[in-house]
């Protein structure tokens, strides 16, 4: 059953295009992740905030990448990664035109 990744961390920058920049090998190394479908890329600068929210086939995908993202946020001095797993109902989403049709 396919199913949403909530994430969530404190982040100072770069933001704008300086974040496009740097976070392009990033982007490449999570679209070769096992089971996700998408990655929609979360920040809001007034509140030093960064995340996503990705799409994945499956729930021990996102458990996996969320364990793993999480490890590596704290190497670079990310202590606290708020991360949420919910399962997907995929009848109401595709009333509401979510992009789930791949799955």
């Amino acid at each position: 059953m396919a199913c949403i990744l909530q994430v969530d961390f404190s982040y100072s920058g770069p933001w704008g295009e300086e974040m496009t920049e740097a976070m392009q090998g990033l982007a490449q190394s999570i679209a070769k992740e096992p089971g996700l479908v998408w990655k929609i890329w979360t920040l809001n600068k007034s509140t030093n905030e960064a995340g996503g929210i990705y799409l994945f086939k499956e729930m021990a995908s996102a458990k996996a990448y969320l364990s793993m993202h999480t490890e590596r946020l704290k190497k670079v001095g990310i202590l606290f990664v708020n991360g949420k797993v919910f399962a997907v109902n995929g009848a109401l989403t595709k009333i509401n035109r979510g992009p789930i049709h791949e799955i």
